[in-house]
């Protein structure tokens, strides 16, 4: 039930910068999409190089935070 809920309040905030936390990573991103069990974070990097798109399984998160925009 809180599974739903939370990919719900997630799905509200794409294309927000998101800081999201697992037991082994913490990855900083745009939220792209939100599903029932998957959410995908694309990494922005500063180059020319290619984003990097990661799946993540809801049930994975440990935390996610939304950094405030810089002034």
């Amino acid at each position: 039930m809180f599974q739903d809920t939370f990919a719900a309040e997630l799905a509200t905030r794409i294309g927000s910068r998101v800081e999201v936390a697992t037991d082994n990573n913490l990855i900083e991103g745009i939220l792209s999409t939100v599903t029932a069990d998957l959410v995908l974070v694309v990494e922005v990097n500063g180059g020319y190089g290619e984003n990097t798109t990661l799946y993540l399984s809801i049930d994975a998160i440990n935390f996610v935070r939304f950094p405030a925009a810089a002034a």
